[in-house]
């Protein structure tokens, strides 16, 4: 009897090795490629389909539903207009040193939608917007400051929203770079094709699809049609979320330049060694050229305060030069 457990035991470890080494061959599910392509490219397309398709007839919507003058509408158009093209320089700079490009996306995506869907609510709700005249003669009620608030806000978050989703195309770039692939660069040019091709199309469908839907169907269509495809934009983007390679965030360009200027300034009356010094600098690449390999036995710091506490505004390495 003992035998038999024994024989049992040894038996039920020999499968369980035999399981970890199976589990071990078996090699894990590659994330991104071009599977993610549809996704990142419709939430482009989709998304540029909405914007486009409002601003032409904005300038209409703002001197006849709210009564504004064509001096006040221009400037708030020409404001959101410049915050627009503002913001993706923020968003770049947020979403590479805090949040990664998949929240930048995702989070412009949705800050989007709302500033549509409230844009939306202005033509459904009516006491959003001045009342009707009745009498053109008498004089016609103009916005109150709340209706001027609620219009407002909704041009803010679609363009704070903006700054989000100009990250699409370096997280579209992130999924099909695959540095080991040969054919890597061919890939690459596909997805760029494919990006332009959709954006472009979507810019033709948003100036004469959306901007027919306003002058015929009215406002409350042609603003829910946008608010619809920016929500199936967003919803669409995220539905992948498991699909898509994540690169961990890191320092913006813009913190390493405002860090070389720093330390550049702090250390501009240092003094710098012989001219007869020799530099060697390890730079991590192919070439056989490659002089001094880091190694673990030999390293050096500078200690320019007494501390050893490394101060990336005090000491800049040569990589951000």
């Amino acid at each position: 009897m003992d035998k038999e457990l024994q024989l049992s035991s040894v038996v039920d470890d020999a499968d369980h090795a035999n399981g970890e080494m199976v589990s071990q061959q078996q090699p894990q599910k590659r994330k991104g490629g071009l599977i993610t392509m549809p996704f990142i490219i419709a939430n482009e397309a989709l998304a540029s389909i909405a914007f486009v398709g409002l601003l032409p007839n904005m300038i209409l919507y703002l001197m006849g539903s709210y009564r504004l003058h064509l001096g006040k509408a221009t400037q708030i158009l020409l404001l959101s207009s410049a915050v627009s093209n503002f913001t993706p320089v923020v968003g770049a700079f947020i979403a590479d040193s805090y949040l990664g490009r998949f929240l930048g996306v995702g989070l412009g995506s949705a800050v989007c939608f709302l500033g549509m869907a409230l844009l939306w609510l202005t033509a459904m709700i009516p006491a959003a917007r001045p009342p009707p005249c009745s009498h053109p003669t008498q004089g016609c009620k103009s916005a109150s400051s709340g209706q001027m608030a609620v219009l407002i806000s909704a041009f803010g978050l679609m363009s704070i929203g903006n700054g989000g989703l100009s990250c699409s195309l370096a997280f579209g770039a992130d999924q099909v770079d695959m540095k080991d692939n040969p054919n890597n660069h061919r890939v690459l040019e596909i997805f760029f094709s494919w990006y332009y091709a959709f954006a472009s199309i979507s810019v033709m469908i948003g100036f004469t699809v959306i901007v027919y839907m306003q002058d015929h169907l009215g406002w409350k269509i042609g603003f829910g049609v946008p608010a619809a495809l920016m929500l199936i934009s967003t919803l669409s983007f995220f539905l992948a979320s498991p699909l898509y390679v994540k690169i961990a965030k890191r320092t913006s360009l813009f913190t390493g330049f405002a860090q070389v200027t720093v330390a550049a300034y702090k250390n501009r009356k240092l003094s710098l060694p012989p001219k007869n010094s020799v530099e060697f600098y390890h730079h991590n690449t192919s070439s056989d050229l490659d002089l001094v390999v880091p190694t673990d036995r030999l390293r050096c710091n500078i200690c320019m305060d007494g501390s050893l506490r490394p101060c990336s505004y005090s000491v800049s390495i040569k990589d951000k030069r």
